[in-house]
């Protein structure tokens, strides 16, 4: 991952170019034409914007609306209107703020949703320009399959999964929360601001046991993550049960240490006092 976020600040983040500093060629007619070559080529649905921009849709997408300063979630590939990649994702998912990128990205991912799949082909007055960036030659054109990734649907999806394949008698809230009571305990009801001891195994979807605890963690509920927070208070002082809580709720898009982003995380858990 470190290495694909790294050529994805050299490619993707906006940065000050020689154009600050001198003369610019004037590349907008003559990347207009390529672009157009470049979409009668390859025969597609390419919708035009005012700016020079042009973008085609495989997939809306089904999930949140996109603004030029989400908080976004993409694999992609760029490339040259010859075929020749200069960059990629390599598979991974690449999260960043949109307003720190090249402007035609800023413009061309708020057309999607999250979710959505697409191209978008890009002129150099919304890329990087007249002058040479890195590898990339001045007045490029510059070509992005993209795929918005959609956490929030990829994680209901794996935690319904989950709770199918282990047959578990799991609740659901309005959160995108799960939670399923082995025991109810008979002691005092935590709130998301009580101070609680809790014994835990936390895990992967796939079992894999990220950290545990069974001699006895104490804190402040509102010191952890929201997923907790939420989930404890459905327990009493005594009780014991699981949480499977979606990304939102735990690390995000981003993640922590070695939990990687938009991952599920999933905790046994036992309500061992409420202090």
């Amino acid at each position: 991952m470190k290495s694909v976020c790294m050529a994805l600040f050299v490619v993707l983040f906006v940065s000050c170019s020689s154009d600050d500093l001198v003369s610019s060629k004037d590349y907008t007619a003559e990347n207009e034409q390529e672009i157009l070559s470049y979409i009668s080529a390859y025969n597609l649905d390419a919708v035009a914007t005012g700016s020079g921009l042009y973008y085609v849709i495989d997939e809306q997408g089904d999930g949140a609306a996109i603004t030029s300063t989400s908080d976004v979630t993409v694999k992609y590939v760029g490339r040259y209107t010859d075929g020749t990649i200069f960059d990629s994702s390599e598979d991974e998912a690449i999260s960043f703020y949109l307003q720190y990128v090249i402007e035609g990205w800023q413009e061309g991912l708020p057309y999607f949703n999250e979710g959505g799949v697409g191209q978008l082909i890009i002129p150099s007055h919304l890329a990087y320009g007249s002058s040479d960036y890195n590898s990339i030659p001045g007045g490029s054109v510059l070509v992005f399959d993209i795929e918005i990734i959609d956490y929030a649907a990829e994680n209901e999806a794996e935690i319904l999964n989950y709770i199918a394949e282990n047959d578990l008698d799991a609740q659901s809230t309005d959160s995108g929360l799960y939670y399923v009571i082995d025991e109810q305990g008979t002691g005092a009801q935590p709130t998301e601001t009580s101070y609680v001891t809790v014994n835990y195994k936390g895990y992967y979807s796939d079992g894999e046991v990220f950290e545990e605890n069974s001699d006895g963690s104490s804190f402040y509920l509102d010191n952890v993550i929201e997923g907790w927070q939420e989930g404890l208070p459905y327990f009493n002082e005594g009780g014991s049960g699981t949480l499977l809580i979606p990304s939102d709720l735990a690390y995000g898009r981003y993640g922590s240490g070695t939990i990687p982003g938009g991952a599920v995380l999933i905790f046994d858990i036992e309500l061992v006092a409420v202090n």
